[in-house]
């Protein structure tokens, strides 16, 4: 996966299509991600204990990472991610400006 952790992507399908988020978990066993603001669904509590109430809950669902592309910090748009070789570093760069990110 060539995504991580903090890094801004748009979502390309579903109800959520266009948004723009920060990436705030990464789950690479399952190759989905959790994306700030987005996918969000409620959960009903029922209460535990005698004279408590009942509460809705928001969580943060994740996503599939094929859902998502990165976008560059540059040119500000969606874009594939390419690696390049620097002695024993290796470097991601956006494929559309050659930007390395």
């Amino acid at each position: 996966m060539k995504l991580k952790k903090g890094d801004i992507v748009q979502i390309l399908s579903g109800k959520e299509k266009g948004k723009k988020g920060k990436i705030t978990r990464l789950f690479p066993g399952d190759l989905s991600l959790v994306v700030e603001g987005v996918n969000i669904k409620k959960r009903h509590r029922k209460p535990t204990k005698s004279g408590e109430k009942g509460q809705t809950i928001e969580k943060q669902n994740p996503i599939s990472a094929s859902k998502v592309q990165f976008v560059c910090p540059k040119c500000s748009k969606a874009v594939r991610l390419g690696y390049k070789i620097h002695g024993k570093d290796k470097m991601r760069f956006c494929k559309k400006c050659g930007e390395e990110v």
